[in-house]
Parts: structure tokens; C-alpha cells; sequence
């Protein structure tokens, strides 16, 4: 649609706060008042882009090849999240920050993304990575070094060369937690039925 891509080009112009409905309807040939036949308010137009930055990211996704091995496939989709974000910093404030006052997706729009991340923890579980406390600390480290990344080397690689050390560093840590939490239960004693008189 015309009017989203006119918003995202004010947008990493201007800054995500600075989106003018004056200045995206004379981008787009329009009085300012017409847009309203297209769009509720100004939410309802990030609402739209945001909504179509998450389709964007699972359509990238879905040509991501996974190999099978857990590590590699850990980086492959790490590598994909960050060269993603980093990519175009504007959209990646607008899904992953909370950079507008006031803004929240709407459940339509979030439901891309909640999908998306309910797939992941599937594949976190069918790979033995644990559940959501892995996830959470997955996402953390990726938008850990997105915001590195963005903050203070715009256009360079210095976060994005950790991707690799990052994950071999989460995986062992998940691996060992989950080879601690297995010895604690094979080590408890088992219950009996035994009545005690």
C-alpha cells in the first residue's frame, strides 16, 4: 500500500515520533483529512506497519535452511534476527521497542508475532533447549546485540561478529543446566507406598 510505504520512508527520515499525517498525505497526493478514510489515527497507521513488519520477518524466515544440528541452526536463526533488525533500525524500534507513547499493537497485528514466537519455543522444545526461561534468555541476548549493534556501531559489525560466540555460549549454558536438573532427579529418593504404623 502507497500511504505505508510513504510512512516508512518519513519515518527514517524523520524518526518514528516524527511521522506528520500533514506530511505523509502531501507524499502521497492527498489532503490530510482523506487519510482518515484509510486509517482511524496515527496508532492505527504504526498498527499497519508493524503488522506488516512482522509478516516481512516471518516471510524472511521461512527461507531461513536449518540444518538439523541445534548449534548451527541456534546461529543461523540468531544471524537472521539480528541482520533483520539491524537492517532497518527504524522498524525494528517500531516492533521490538516501545519508542511511540502510547502504542501497542493491536491483537490482530500481534498475532504475527505471537505465532511466530510460539513456533520458537516448539523448536526450543523439540531440540531440548527447555522452555520459556531459554526463550527469554534467547530473545535477550538478540536484541542485546541489536541494540549494541545499533547504539554504538551503526553500519559496522563489531556486535554482529558475536553471534556465533553468543550461541555457543547459550547453548552449553542450557545444555549443562539441563544435564544438572536430570542428575538432581535421578539423585532423589524414590517415594514408597509403605505405610508407616
Amino acid at each position: 500500500m502507497e500511504i505505508l510505504e510513504a510512512a516508512w520512508d518519513l519515518c527514517r527520515t524523520e524518526g518514528l515520533a516524527g511521522l506528520s499525517l500533514r506530511d505523509l498525505a502531501r507524499r502521497v497526493g492527498m489532503q490530510a483529512p482523506s487519510l482518515y478514510s484509510y486509517f482511524d489515527s496515527k496508532h492505527d497507521i504504526y498498527d499497519a506497519m508493524f503488522a506488516q513488519g512482522s509478516r516481512d520477518f516471518v516471510a524472511g524466515q521461512r527461507h531461513v535452511a536449518l540444518s538439523g544440528d541445534t548449534l548451527t541452526d541456534l546461529k543461523v536463526r540468531l544471524r537472521y534476527f539480528v541482520d533483520f533488525c539491524t537492517s532497518d533500525e527504524v522498524r525494528y524500534q517500531l516492533m521490538f521497542q516501545r519508542t511511540i507513547p502510547g502504542f501497542e499493537p493491536s491483537p490482530a497485528s500481534f498475532a504475527v508475532s505471537l505465532e511466530n514466537l510460539q513456533e520458537m519455543a516448539t523448536w526450543f522444545a523439540e531440540v531440548g533447549l527447555g522452555g520459556q526461561e531459554s526463550l527469554d534468555l534467547f530473545t535477550a541476548i538478540a536484541t542485546g546485540l541489536v541494540d549494541q549493534q545499533i547504539s554504538n556501531d551503526p553500519g559496522g559489525d563489531r556486535w554482529l561478529r558475536l553471534v556465533d560466540d553468543a550461541m555457543e555460549m547459550f547453548c552449553d549454558h542450557v545444555q549443562r543446566r539441563a544435564a544438572t536438573s536430570k542428575s538432581r532427579t535421578k539423585s532423589k529418593p524414590k517415594a514408597t507406598n509403605r505405610k508407616v504404623t
